[in-house]
């Protein structure tokens, strides 16, 4: 607070969450492009009123599971229960998952997300998902799509690395891509960090 106009400097009223601080991404098409330094922290473009927020992201997002679902690829949606095994049997791992840091999984083979002990035992064959979805008329690249990614996706991307994903759908297309940590920030266009504030 600034004392001259005679607000408090105290900020005690002031809560930082840092884990679940996101930042936004801009992808470009060139998976050889770099940010430079004048892109990084600087202002995002403008976000229209429900761009991708909150209760349009919800119905894409829901939308999107059932397109991928729907492919036969071996995406499965998890129930509440199989979440919970899901993170245990990584815990056992010493993975660290944040469930809602993920919302489908991909099976590459037969695993009973019921059975604790069997997802424990086939949890090679399991791929966690974060949906990153999108009605906008995009090409199959993503070209030009804004979104965020929390602080829980990226330290559970970070603990898991190759078994776990980010998936972009688009729901008007119907088109997916699936891209790892590190594909991500390679085709980032621009990266800007933001703060979650609550009053």
């Amino acid at each position: 607070m600034n004392s001259e106009s005679g607000e408090s400097t105290s900020s005690k009223h002031l809560k930082f969450v840092v884990p679940s601080t996101s930042i936004l991404l801009l992808l470009s098409d060139n998976s050889s492009e770099i940010p430079n330094s004048r892109e990084v922290g600087a202002s995002p473009p403008t976000m229209t009123a429900a761009d991708d927020a909150k209760t349009t992201r919800n119905t894409t997002a829901r939308l999107a599971a059932e397109i991928l679902m729907a492919k036969g690829l071996g995406y499965v949606v998890p129930t509440p229960k199989q979440k919970r095994n899901l993170v245990v049997a990584f815990a056992e791992r010493n993975m660290i998952v944040y469930g809602k840091a993920f919302d489908i999984v991909r099976l590459s083979g037969q695993v009973d997300l019921d059975d604790l002990q069997e997802v424990e035992r086939c949890l090679e064959h399991v791929t966690l998902y974060e949906i990153k979805s999108t009605a906008k008329g995009l090409g199959s690249d993503f070209k030009g799509y804004f979104f965020a990614v929390t602080a829980a996706e990226l330290l559970v991307s970070q603990s898991l690395k190759s078994r776990f994903k980010f998936i972009f759908v688009n729901t008007k297309t119907k088109t997916h891509l699936e891209l790892s940590l590190s594909q991500m920030f390679a085709r980032a266009k621009g990266i800007y960090p933001t703060w979650s504030i609550l009053f």
